[in-house]
C-alpha cells in the first residue's frame, strides 16, 4: 500500500506559496494538459509574461482577481514512492483559522519564506501554529533565492535566525531547503544554481521523510462510530463495532475494556472492506467483533484495561476560535463534538489570550474573537475519554459547535484535566 503523506503550505503573502504548489504538480507531471492549458490562457489575458502557475491551486474567482490565497485549497498529487494530499492555507492574519484547519490533520508544515524579506511576523506565527497543532515535522523554504542572486549568506542568515525562533517551539524536526518556485530550482529536481546546497530538493525530502512513527502505536484507541447489525438471516448473530483508529495496535485475542461501561471482552475478530486482518492500526477504519455480547454504542470507547484514556468532565484546552458572528466567553455554553461522542460543554474559565507573534500571555482577556488562540478550562455534560493533545492528535482534539446556529465556532487542543 502506497503511504500518504498530509502536508500543509504556510507563509506571508506573496511568499509564493501557490506557484510553489504550481511547480510541483507542473515538474512531477501531476496536472493534465487541459488545466495546463486553462492556465496558460488565463495568464496571457492577466498579461503574465510567463505561465502563472500559482494559478492551478488559487480556484476561487475572488483569489483570482486578488492574487490571493484565501481558503484552504486541497489538492492531490502522487509519484511512484508516495500520495500526496496539500492543504494550501492562507497567509493572511484574518485566515489564521483556515491555517488551523489546514494544519490539524498534516504530517508535516512547509513554511516558506521570501529570501529578500527574511523571516517575518506570518512566518513565526505559522510556525507557532505548527507546533501547537503538534505538527511533526516543519521544513523552511526559502524562496525567490534567483532574486538575490542565489547568495549561501542570504540563506544561512535566514536559516540562523529562524533556528533561533524555533527554540522557543516544540519542534523536533526542523529542515531548511533554498529554493526558486518561478524557474524550479531545488522544487523537484536538484538546482544547478546552488552548487553550495548539499541537501536535496523539495520533493525527494517529501519523498523520504519518515512519518511511520508520528502515530501513536502505543495507546490503543478505537472510538465506536457505528454498530452493524445486519438484518439478513446470513448474519444474524453479526454484531460489529465500526470505526477508525484512533491509536495503538488491534489484534484478534486482545484483552479489550470499553468506556464508559467499564466492561471487557476479546477480541474476535477484526473485519475490513477487503476481509478480516490479523492486525490493524492507526488510522485504518475497521470493525471490530467482540467475543461478548456486551452493550456497546456510538461515542463509546474501546482499549486495553491497563492503558486506558483520562476519563474526566474538567478539562483544560487552548482553544482557536473560529466565528466571525460571536467570541467565546466565561460561561458561555456550547455543544463539543469529541472523536464520536457529542456532549455540551460549558465555558468555566478563560484563562489567558495568546498573542501568537509575540507568544505574550494577556491574563485579562475577557473574550476570545475571530482568529484568536487561548486557554480555557471546561465542564461538559458528560465524561469524555481523552489524550492529551500532544499524545494523541486524534483524542486530544475537539470542535465547539453553536446550538443555536450549528456552526462550529472553535477548534480545541487537549492540555490535560483542569487544574
Amino acid at each position: 500500500m502506497t503511504e500518504l503523506l498530509r502536508f500543509a503550505t504556510a507563509g506571508s503573502v506573496d511568499d509564493g506559496k501557490s506557484t510553489l504548489i504550481g511547480r510541483l504538480l507542473y515538474d512531477s507531471k501531476s496536472i493534465f494538459e487541459d488545466q495546463l492549458e486553462s492556465i496558460e490562457r488565463t495568464s496571457r489575458e492577466r498579461g503574465d509574461e510567463y505561465t502563472n502557475l500559482a494559478l492551478l491551486t488559487d480556484g476561487l474567482r475572488a483569489e483570482r482577481e486578488q492574487g490571493i490565497t484565501i481558503d484552504v485549497a486541497y489538492r492531490y498529487f502522487a509519484t511512484p514512492k508516495r500520495k500526496f494530499i496539500i492543504a494550501d492555507t492562507p497567509g493572511h492574519i484574518q485566515y489564521t483559522r483556515n491555517m488551523v484547519t489546514g494544519c490539524s490533520t498534516a504530517d508535516l508544515a512547509l513554511i516558506l519564506v521570501d529570501a529578500r524579506n527574511g523571516i517575518v511576523e506570518q512566518s513565526r506565527r505559522h510556525a507557532f501554529i505548527a507546533s501547537l497543532l503538534r505538527v511533526p515535522h516543519l521544513v523552511v523554504c526559502v524562496n525567490k533565492m534567483d532574486l538575490v542572486g542565489y547568495d549561501q549568506a542570504v540563506f544561512e542568515a535566514i536559516k540562523d535566525e529562524f533556528k533561533g525562533w524555533a527554540t522557543k517551539l516544540d519542534v523536533t524536526d526542523l529542515t531548511f531547503i533554498p529554493i526558486s518556485a518561478l524557474h524550479g530550482d531545488n522544487v523537484v529536481h536538484r538546482s544547478d544554481s546552488m552548487g553550495w546546497y548539499e541537501g536535496t530538493s523539495l520533493l525527494h525530502h517529501l519523498e523520504e521523510v519518515f512519518i511511520a512513527s508520528d502515530r501513536n502505536l502505543i495507546d490503543a484507541r478505537f472510538p465506536v462510530q457505528f454498530v452493524i447489525r445486519p438484518m439478513s438471516d446470513a448474519y444474524h448473530d453479526y454484531r460489529g463495532y465500526a470505526g477508525t483508529i484512533a491509536g495503538g495496535v488491534f489484534k484478534p485475542g486482545d484483552e479489550v475494556i470499553v468506556l464508559p461501561s467499564g466492561f471487557t471482552s476479546h477480541i474476535e475478530a477484526i473485519d475490513t472492506a477487503d476481509g478480516p486482518v490479523e492486525e490493524a492500526f492507526a488510522p485504518m477504519a475497521v470493525t471490530i467483533r467482540l467475543a461478548d455480547d456486551i452493550d456497546v454504542s456510538r461515542g463509546d470507547m474501546i482499549c486495553r484495561p491497563h492503558n486506558q484514556p483520562h476519563v474526566g468532565q474538567d478539562i483544560d484546552a487552548m482553544i482557536c476560535w473560529m466565528s466571525e458572528q460571536s467570541s467565546l466567553t466565561p460561561r458561555a455554553k456550547y455543544a463539543i463534538k469529541h472523536t464520536t461522542r457529542s456532549v455540551r460543554a460549558l465555558i468555566k474559565e478563560l484563562h489567558y489570550r495568546l498573542d501568537v507573534n509575540t507568544l505574550h500571555r494577556d491574563h485579562d482577556a475577557g473574550e476570545l474573537r475571530l482568529n484568536e488562540i487561548g486557554r480555557v478550562s471546561l465542564r461538559t455534560t458528560a465524561p469524555l475519554f481523552y489524550d492529551d493533545y500532544r499524545r494523541n492528535r486524534d483524542t486530544g482534539s475537539f470542535i465547539l459547535i453553536d446550538e443555536v446556529t450549528n456552526n462550529t465556532v472553535g477548534a480545541g487542543m487537549i492540555l490535560g484535566p483542569s487544574q
